[in-house]
């Protein structure tokens, strides 16, 4: 053991003008202690809006380490000039996040942060009973042209949207919905957030999309649909006051005239936590999000003919 150990020092030290370091054990501990709080923050991180600014800044670091590695002198000298203001601007960009967090830790013991959940791990963000209740509530209402916005949380958290409405905390029924979005209720204007199998909250207030791609023939409640997609990674049904007509908001598109069986496979997808799966699965997992977003962009650009035809009549 101790040849091969020298062999490896030897080595490093001809080639890389390096020794094997003395490890000690206050050594593991900084590295499992950093290691904790580096899993901590990318948990909380995950979890909020910054993560998709995380992601674009992560595509910066990664270019410049590209224009190191090729020695591309002015690029370096761009970063170089820009770190400091980079800085201060990620200072800017994430405060609110920054701030909620800090607020988090003050509120929490810190204990509770060493906890670990070693339980059942689910693969779903809600059951199969509150998709069926979810579907058959949207077609219900639609059937009697009662306006309806429900948000389904995705792995990002809408905690500021939520408390800008009324919490319920309440099982996800077709009966509930139905008597939230009833004409003339208190809860009826505004938008559900549905967080697992509850409805956290109702009359919540979301933002509005600015695309001008949108058809000026559907109103702010779509809009406010494709604006939360906009911000986040939630799966929005509309349920149109006019028409009756069910439409979905994802990733920032609008998929309006679904039948209930399209509504269903879209719900299916939301309801799927992100895990690693076989290449099989992951490659009939993508032929039928093709096949699927296919269809749901045909039923809109009928939609959007429909639409356009009785408005010219």
């Amino acid at each position: 053991m101790t040849k091969i150990i020298q062999q490896v020092e030897g080595f490093l030290e001809d080639y890389f003008q390096m020794g094997i370091p003395d490890i000690h054990v206050t050594d593991v501990v900084e590295i499992i202690i950093i290691a904790f709080f580096l899993y901590q923050f990318l948990k909380w991180i995950k979890s909020t809006r910054a993560w998709m600014l995380f992601r674009g800044i992560l595509v910066i670091v990664i270019f410049f380490l590209l224009a190191a590695l090729f020695r591309m002198s002015t690029i370096l000298w761009l970063g170089e000039r820009l770190l400091n203001f980079g800085l201060i601007a990620l200072v800017v960009v994430f405060q609110p996040e920054l701030r909620k967090a800090l607020e988090q830790l003050g509120r929490k013991n810190i204990f509770g942060l060493f906890t670990f959940n070693f339980g059942k791990n689910n693969d779903k963000r809600f059951s199969d009973k509150t998709l069926t209740e979810l579907v058959k509530g949207s077609y219900e209402m639609g059937a009697v042209k009662t306006g309806a916005l429900i948000v389904i949380e995705g792995d990002i958290q809408l905690n500021e949207y939520v408390r800008t409405g009324i919490e319920v905390d309440g099982l996800v029924t077709r009966q509930l919905l139905i008597n939230i979005f009833e004409k003339n209720t208190p809860l009826h204007d505004g938008a559900v957030i549905i967080r697992g199998d509850r409805v956290v909250a109702a009359t919540c207030y979301l933002p509005l999309s600015d695309s001008m791609e949108i058809s000026k023939a559907l109103g702010t409640r779509h809009r406010a649909g494709l604006g939360i997609s906009e911000v986040s990674d939630a799966t929005t049904i509309i349920v149109s006051e006019e028409t009756g007509m069910i439409s979905v908001t994802k990733d920032g598109k609008l998929y309006h005239d679904l039948t209930a069986d399209q509504l269903t496979e879209v719900l299916r997808k939301a309801q799927e936590l992100e895990r690693e799966k076989p290449e099989e699965e992951k490659e009939d997992n993508k032929k039928k999000e093709k096949k699927t977003k296919k269809e749901l962009e045909l039923n809109s650009e009928n939609a959007d003919q429909k639409g356009g035809d009785s408005h010219e009549q």
